[in-house]
Order: structure tokens, then C-alpha cells, then sequence
């Protein structure tokens, strides 16, 4: 974190005070204003010099002043800047897409995602460029509830960029039933058919963000997993928990997941499988895709499900665990590192709380999370609001933003970079 790093003792305070020159200089400067278009999660935000993320990931509490001043990127900013650009090439460079592979390691191994697009536009944009890389393929369900300007901002996007797309058989991307699943079925139905050879899928929400670099995400399937289904478990199980009794909440937590009571699944399951329950989100190997996707098996467990409260719990996770399945993980629990998230529950035992808030069991970051967030040894984070703390997300991402372009075997190109570290180019004094 040497390029983040603090260097004054008044540090938090005279960014508060330098802020406010900030905006008297933004109105007097409309070149520089205009500039700021380029870099959509600025704008409203205003500018946070890196020293100040740096200080935040010291476990330094940021001033109160900045933390008022800051407000999410408008969406209508965020939809109108893709639908007002000239072309594709302002919509990349603005957007600060990387679009050349940066290293040879990674241009010769390629993911696909599949990403649920609810209600952040704006972290959805963030998320989006964080991982994105022309040789890998991206499917983008858009929830059925959200505003149709999102899904046409979506296309936008996919008509500039041959790796993105809309699946082609939509699904309403409910949390409680067979939708969720469906909808990542739709999408791997398309992906198997992307002329891009992809090596494993990915699944993720528009709350999600990457802790790690794309070379560090294949880093970590080759050394550790080795074609292998990254699918984690709580514990065997042939059916189930029990329904709640009087007086007892409706559903439970096992470990780090949320199980809830299914009476439909007492009903003995297709070819005697093992039922498992686990992690709705995955990284799968494109022969174990291909498989859910033909196999008899797979199909009869995904009619079983069909009235099933959830089943994203339990049909990535069983199915993994088949003998003949290719990646097959019969003996894995929970591990693989894919979710670095704070459970209420596991607060004092895993994590030493949520310095942002809780939203029923999850942990909604707050600046004070980032230090827990950078240590932990997980893919990807969840949950984040933009809306509510949007200095987490920024600071997360100017990071990861340079960690990537620290690890280019390629030419950097200026438009990659995000902002100076201080607004046109001038040096902060206080």
C-alpha cells in the first residue's frame, strides 16, 4: 500500500478542509469539470485523495465532514453518461475499461461471469469494469423488478463490448424459489456457446466487489483447485432442518449459511442423492457446466427443486459431490474462499463486528470493515451499499485499480489509471 500511503498526522482533517476548495474550484474550472464526466463514481462523491484510503485501511476513522459531503453517484448520471456517449470508444475509455489482456497467463485463461443487476447502477458499473478483461465473457441478468432504463444502459454496454451480453431467455431473479437458479442456468446455456473457451464460471450480484485481481483469481484455481468446483458446504445432510417449533424464528444458520426449512425437500430425492446444502455463489469448471446441462441426473434434480424454497443452497453443492461429476469435490466443506462476508451471527467469533450496518444477518460495510476486508483471504466481498457508505467502495476499488496495473506485462494505457492524486494536477497544502 505504499502508493496509499498517509503522510501527514492531520491528515483526515485538512482533506475536510481541502474538499471544500475542491467544489469552489470544480465551479470556477469547467475543463476540469468536465473531465470529471470520465470517471462516473466521482462526481457527486468529489475526489478522495489516496491518502486518505490509505488511512482508512490503516483502521484510521475517517472525518465526519467527508463522510457527510459524499453522496452516490446519481443514476441518472450513471445512465446517461452510457447513453449520451458519442460511441463505444468514449463509453470505454470513459468508463476506464481495461481492454487489452495484461499478461500472457492471462490472456490464455479466460473466465466467464454471470452477474444478477438489481438496483446499484452505479456499483454495478464499478463491479463491472473491476473485473472485466477482453478475454473473458460476461452475462448480465437483469432483475425482471428493475427499471427498464437499467437493462437498455445493460445493452448499451453489450453492443460495444462482444464479451457482454443479455441471456437470451430472461427470468425473474427471485431469492425464494426456482428463479435465482434458472436465471444462472439461462446464462450457462449461453455461455457454452460463447465462441470464448472459458476455463471456470463465476456468479455474482451488483453488491459484490473483487478483492482480488484477475491474475490472483488464476493464481488461486491453478495452485489450489486444479480444475476442480469451488462449491462450499456447511455439512452433510439427507434432509433438511426441521421445521422451527413454538417460539422459534423460521429459519436457522448453519455456519455461514442461511438454511432455510423446506418441507417439500422431506420428499426422497431423484437416483437416492445425497442432498448438501451450501453457498448459492460457485466458481465452476466449463466440463462440470456442460454437465448440469446434459446429464439426466442434474435435470431430475432441478425438476425436484422446482417448488423448493432456495435451491441454489443445495443443487450446486450436491451435484458437485457426484462421484462421476467432472470436478467433482465429494469431501470439500466450507472452503475455497469466495465470500468474504461478516455474519451477524459470527460476530466475536469470526469477525470483531460490523463497523457499517446490518441488514438482517449481513454485515453492510462501513469504512471501519476495510482493514478486515484487505486482510481476508477471499475472492470477492459482500454486502456493499454505495448508497449508504460510499467511501468503501471507492477505496476499494482505487486499490484494486492499482494492484492490477502493478501486476501489467503490458503498456499502461492513461485511461486506466483513475484520477491524480490530486484534482488538475495541483498538490494539496493545509
Amino acid at each position: 500500500m505504499g502508493q496509499l500511503r498517509a503522510t501527514k498526522p492531520g491528515l483526515l482533517v485538512c482533506v475536510a478542509v481541502c474538499i471544500c476548495v475542491f467544489l469552489y474550484l470544480r465551479s470556477s474550472a469547467p475543463e476540469a469539470a468536465e473531465a470529471d464526466l470520465t470517471h462516473p463514481a466521482a462526481v457527486e462523491c468529489g475526489f478522495y485523495p489516496d491518502e486518505l484510503c490509505s488511512a482508512l485501511f490503516e483502521g484510521k476513522k475517517a472525518a465526519p465532514q467527508i463522510a457527510k459531503f459524499c453522496k452516490n453517484p446519481p443514476i441518472s448520471h450513471i445512465l446517461g453518461y452510457v447513453h449520451k456517449a458519442r460511441n463505444c470508444s468514449q463509453i470505454s475509455r470513459g468508463l476506464r475499461f481495461i481492454t487489452t489482456p495484461l499478461s500472457a497467463e492471462e490472456g490464455n485463461f479466460s473466465l466467464a461471469y454471470i452477474i444478477t443487476f438489481h438496483e446499484e447502477p452505479a456499483m454495478f458499473v464499478q463491479l463491472l469494469r473491476a473485473i472485466y478483461a477482453p478475454q473473458n465473457v460476461y452475462c448480465i441478468h437483469v432483475h425482471e423488478k428493475a427499471p427498464r432504463k437499467y437493462t437498455r444502459m445493460v445493452q448499451t454496454l453489450a453492443n460495444c463490448f462482444g464479451n457482454i451480453f443479455i441471456p437470451s431467455q430472461t427470468q425473474k431473479a427471485a431469492y425464494s424459489n426456482l428463479a435465482r437458479l434458472q436465471a444462472d442456468i439461462n446464462c450457462m446455456k449461453d455461455l457454452v456457446r460463447s465462441k470464448l473457451r472459458w476455463r471456470y464460471v463465476i456468479n455474482l450480484c451488483d453488491q459484490d466487489f473483487p478483492i482480488k485481481t484477475n491474475r490472483e483469481i488464476i493464481h488461486y484455481l491453478r495452485s489450489k483447485w486444479k480444475d476442480k468446483n469451488i462449491t462450499p458446504r456447511v455439512a452433510q445432510t439427507a434432509r433438511p432442518p426441521p421445521p422451527p417449533g413454538p417460539g422459534l424464528p423460521e429459519s436457522r444458520t448453519e455456519g455461514s449459511i442461511h438454511v432455510s426449512p423446506n418441507e417439500e425437500l422431506e420428499r426422497k430425492p431423484p437416483h437416492n442423492v445425497t442432498i448438501y446444502f451450501g453457498s448459492a455463489y460457485y466458481l465452476l469448471t466449463r466440463k462440470f457446466v456442460e454437465f448440469i446441462l446434459t446429464d439426466s441426473r442434474a435435470k431430475d434434480m432441478l425438476q425436484w427443486a422446482r417448488d423448493s424454497h432456495s435451491p441454489e443452497q443445495h443443487y450446486w453443492v450436491t451435484l458437485s459431490r457426484l462421484k462421476d461429476a467432472p470436478g467433482a469435490t465429494q469431501d470439500a466443506g466450507w472452503e475455497g474462499n469466495v465470500r468474504a462476508v461478516k455474519w451477524r451471527t459470527e460476530e466475536g467469533i469470526v469477525h470483531d463486528g460490523c463497523k457499517g450496518h446490518y441488514v438482517q444477518n449481513t454485515c453492510v460495510y462501513g469504512p471501519g470493515d476495510l482493514p478486515w476486508i484487505i486482510q481476508s483471504p477471499s475472492l470477492f466481498a459482500n454486502k456493499f451499499e454505495p448508497a449508504s457508505e460510499p467511501l468503501v467502495i471507492t477505496c476499494l476499488e482505487r486499490r484494486h485499480r492499482l494492484r492490477v496495473l502493478a501486476q501489467a506485462e503490458v503498456p499502461i494505457e492513461p485511461h486506466w489509471r483513475f484520477q491524480p492524486e490530486s484534482h488538475f494536477n495541483m498538490k494539496l497544502h493545509c
